[in-house]
């Protein structure tokens, strides 16, 4: 008989975990990133203790710090609500950059071309509704193919991103251009522009409810529950008379117009203009938003608030002590590397070679019995 070899480490998915272990876990991966981040810190010759200082200052230190933050996580925690559910469905769309993109497109247009024939307030709701719109039609399209004909979703989405990208460069060199060969689209009508609450534009009350309604949508509506049980098995979905390919495709409609929403709420309330990097990466670091809350809809205020912190306190990081622009950006990363690899450890275990539990077998005792 021929003996297979354990591995020396191999892994286990845990049981589930007492809530006091797993905060201790996650509590731990952010003492870690700190030590990690003054370690880079020490390297530079900075003292860790002022630049991490220096972070929260710049970030929460004045009203209009604070202000500023709360800017930078309003469009991280909209497009965190929007991919939410279809992370939860396992549908990998990549593509909420490009429908946060569609979304501004639509608004834009309004803002542009209408300002002079509706009331501030009307142009506004026109403007919302239009973004939801175009974001909702933008992610149908890779959704129609995934329910028609099973296409790749993550590379469908992502590979759209670019078509509408082009698509505003186009506008900012064409049809939408202000001044001749500026390849800048004009600024929006006073009209066309949010109004400010404490301070900040209203998209801030926006995403808020938006939270709330994803939440009850997620956990209490039967749209909420067939997502679920796609997420799980589509095979058990279409046992139990679901029609996956619909479902696929509302849920997507829905994704892409909580998108588009935020597109909307990038060019009227923060950029009062539109242009080819209006989504400034934020489908991209909204996924890391959503799968560090577990796709808990109030679990994402919070990890987008702090990524926002160490976001704008890293711009005042390279301001105040002159630490390069690439700095910033690691010790960005160390902490979102940090935060995701707790998770790992919360899901799995490793298990060494000549470690036997009730649930730990040898490949050598399966192949006895073989």
């Amino acid at each position: 008989m021929h003996e297979v070899k354990t591995p020396l480490i191999r892994l286990a998915k845990r049981d589930a975990m007492p809530a006091w272990q797993v905060w201790c876990i996650r509590g731990s991966s952010f003492i870690a990133a700190i030590l990690l981040g003054a370690l880079i810190f020490l390297v530079l010759g900075n003292n860790p203790i002022s630049a991490y200082g220096t972070i929260l200052s710049g970030s929460l230190g004045k009203s209009t710090a604070i202000r500023q933050t709360v800017k930078i996580a309003i469009p991280l925690l909209g497009t965190a609500l929007a991919i939410a559910p279809c992370f939860k469905m396992r549908f990998w769309n990549i593509g909420a950059e490009g429908q946060i993109t569609a979304g501004a497109v639509a608004a834009s247009y309004f803002a542009l071309f209408w300002a002079d024939r509706l009331p501030g307030p009307a142009l506004i709701l026109v403007m919302a509704a239009a973004g939801a719109v175009a974001g909702g039609i933008w992610a149908l399209v890779p959704a129609f193919f995934k329910a028609k004909w099973g296409t790749n979703e993550t590379l469908f989405t992502l590979m759209m991103n670019y078509i509408i990208i082009g698509v505003v460069r186009w506008l900012q060199g064409g049809p939408w251009e202000g001044r001749p060969g500026s390849q800048i689209i004009p600024q929006f009508d006073s009209k066309a522009v949010l109004p400010k609450v404490l301070g900040v534009h209203c998209g801030w009350i926006i995403v808020l409810v938006l939270t709330v309604v994803m939440f009850i949508y997620m956990k209490y509506t039967k749209q909420g529950y067939e997502i679920a049980v796609i997420g799980e098995s589509e095979n058990t979905a279409r046992y139990a008379g679901m029609n996956v390919g619909a479902i696929i495709m509302r849920t997507m409609f829905l994704s892409g117009a909580i998108s588009g929403l935020v597109g909307f709420i990038v060019a009227s309330g923060a950029n009062n203009t539109l242009y080819d990097g209006v989504a400034a990466g934020v489908g991209f670091t909204a996924i890391t938003v959503a799968w560090l809350a577990q796709l808990n809809p109030f679990a994402m205020i919070g990890i987008s608030a702090l990524l926002a912190v160490l976001e704008k306190g890293a711009d005042t990081l390279q301001t105040r002590m002159n630490v390069p622009a690439s700095i910033s950006d690691i010790i960005t990363g160390i902490f979102l590397f940090c935060m995701l690899g707790c998770e790992f450890f919360i899901n799995y275990r490793l298990v060494w070679r000549g470690h036997h539990d009730g649930k730990a077998v040898s490949y050598t005792h399966l192949r006895a019995h073989e």
